[in-house]
């Protein structure tokens, strides 16, 4: 399998961080299929993105 990228990158991990939770969450809440991996990258230019595993 390959990694599906998020769309926006963030300034700060912890940006990215909150929308990791969301996403796990959100499996949780709503019982939608959840991602096998969710993480934080680092970009070439020093921002911050997410990415997961379907």
């Amino acid at each position: 399998m390959n990694w599906v990228y998020w769309s926006r990158l963030y300034d700060s991990k912890f940006q990215a961080g909150c929308l990791v939770r969301r996403i796990e969450s959100d499996g949780w809440l709503f019982g939608v299929e959840m991602p096998r991996e969710v993480e934080v990258y680092r970009s070439r230019k020093g921002k911050f993105g997410v990415r997961y595993m379907p």
